[in-house]
């Protein structure tokens, strides 16, 4: 065909020729157009069910979530979050799909499926590609970079999990047979037949529907290989009794115990009184020790799994043995007492079940060891409360400790609730109320201010009665200029509850004008 002079004629059969041999080329068998159709409908068909499963695993993780929910609410909100992005990407697909397949006849007809046309008009129109394409490699970028980020988020999940994920819907360029490197999309759906780019999309679909299932199933794997780790262990001793005399060998034993912080039962009885409270998975436990000699502690603990419910029983003792050898005195707010409030003091000793306790301003105020020690007319430094009682066995105890004497620390001086240097408006701080407070004081007392001084720039000193301005004052704040600063100086104020104490002078409150 190549050789000679060839005639009109014969020129025009060699071109029909080579014309035939190239559409040979290019009319792909049926039975491969057919062979990608039925892979598509096998794809499909698994999706579906992978679909039930992992709706099934988000059903059984929200029903852990209801028996245990400190314990798998974190892993639920992972679980969701990627859940979320599965199924929007999927749906962007099926959507891609059906535009694709809009004018088709017959969805199930693969052998009419031959041409590239449809998809190549939607991502390569022009030699360029398209504002669809881009949309199709955002939707691709924005769901593998949201399920990677979602699982580096989880320490007890092997990165390698993400890892994959990211490789799985990579989009990077990629070189063809010849060597050539080509742009992912044009490499994977530039002039493939109809048929053989649904099937790819479908594809697709299975890859989010594999990497939903690995991924949660690697979720839950970490959680219990965390919770399985020895670092959640602690080597608890066992005494064989829990007192022992002098002279006496210690015998007991050393078992490892896991910790849960997460771990809450549905019931705790002990001693016949249900207990509720529970702290980093740990029931904590408050009743009265009771008498001289060995008490039983025994109950059971519920666990619900599932329909039905776990019991697990306790049985445990310990003794009460009176030998105190001192008082125990403690204040309930601090170690020192302050002038002009009521100080809060428990006064025991251990065994005693009646003590005696004595110191100037001290006195009791219920059972239990409760006093309550008033100091403002102490003029020391330094008070000593001293604790009698009588042991059991009829002997006397006694001890003694002091505490040292503070005065109330220095109030600051508040407009509005607010201290130091403030910024307000004129209006506002018309209306607005002086007050005085005792920051990081323990004790809750209140003030009462009982007057003040206000100081305009260029305007006499105002004397206040009271915590708000007076029609003076009013007017001297209205002469004010913007920004200038208004001073509130010299506040009195006296406690609610004793108000012939004397408190140290109080901060006075800067406030510039807004307005």
């Amino acid at each position: 065909m190549a050789g000679g002079k060839l005639s009109p004629r014969q020129k025009m059969i060699n071109l029909m020729y080579l014309v035939f041999i190239a559409m040979m080329a290019l009319n792909m068998s049926k039975e491969v157009l057919s062979a990608f159709g039925l892979m598509n409908e096998k794809l499909a068909s698994s999706n579906t069910i992978a679909t039930e499963r992992n709706t099934a695993f988000m059903a059984g993780l929200a029903e852990k979530v209801s028996e245990q929910p400190e314990k798998y609410a974190p892993l639920k909100e992972k679980a969701d979050q990627i859940s979320a992005l599965s199924n929007e990407f999927n749906a962007y697909i099926d959507q891609l799909k059906s535009e694709i397949l809009e004018g088709v006849g017959d969805p199930t007809d693969y052998e009419t499926m031959d041409k590239s046309l449809t998809l190549d008009q939607k991502f390569f129109e022009g030699g360029k590609t398209t504002a669809a394409a881009q949309e199709f490699l955002d939707k691709v970028a924005k769901y593998r970079d949201g399920v990677s980020a979602a699982i580096k988020s989880v320490k007890e999940v092997s990165p390698e999990v993400a890892t994959d994920v990211e490789t799985t819907f990579s989009t990077q360029d990629q070189k063809d047979r010849a060597g050539v490197t080509k742009k992912w999309l044009n490499y994977n759906f530039e002039g493939f037949p109809m048929v053989a780019s649904l099937t790819k999309l479908t594809q697709m679909q299975a890859d989010v529907k594999t990497t939903e299932s690995k991924v949660l199933s690697a979720l839950l794997a970490g959680q219990q290989a965390s919770e399985l780790s020895f670092s959640n262990y602690e080597a608890i001793v066992v005494p064989d009794k829990t007192a022992f005399f002098s002279g006496e060998k210690f015998k007991g034993r050393i078992v490892l115990g896991r910790f849960d912080a997460t771990l809450k039962p549905t019931k705790v009885v002990v001693n016949g009184k249900e207990q509720t409270e529970v702290l980093n998975g740990q029931i904590m436990l408050d009743f009265p020790a009771g008498n001289v000699g060995e008490r039983d502690v025994e109950g059971e603990l519920e666990f619900k799994e599932g329909d039905s419910i776990v019991k697990i029983p306790i049985k445990s003792s310990y003794a009460v043995i009176p030998k105190p050898n001192s008082a125990v005195i403690s204040a309930d707010k601090m170690n020192v007492v302050y002038r002009g409030v009521n100080n809060p003091m428990t006064i025991s000793i251990p065994g005693v079940p009646a003590v005696n306790a004595s110191a100037p301003g001290l006195k009791k105020v219920g059972g239990a060891g409760k006093y309550m020690m008033n100091v403002t007319n102490v003029k020391a430094r330094e008070v000593s409360i001293k604790v009698s009682g009588k042991l059991p066995n009829g002997a006397s105890v006694s001890d003694s400790k002091k505490f040292r004497i503070k005065p109330i620390p220095r109030p600051v001086g508040t407009v509005r609730g607010e201290d130091g240097a403030i910024k307000m408006a004129r209006n506002a701080l018309e209306i607005s109320s002086v007050g005085a407070i005792l920051p990081d004081f323990d004790f809750d007392i209140k003030l009462k201010v009982t007057g003040f001084k206000f100081k305009v720039e260029g305007q006499p000193t105002v004397s206040v009665r009271g915590g708000r301005l007076s029609a003076p004052a009013k007017s001297a704040l209205r002469k004010a200029k913007r920004g200038s600063s208004v001073q509130i100086i010299d506040i009195k104020a006296q406690l609610t509850t004793n108000s012939g104490y004397k408190l140290k002078k109080i901060s006075p409150v800067i406030v510039e004008l807004t307005n």
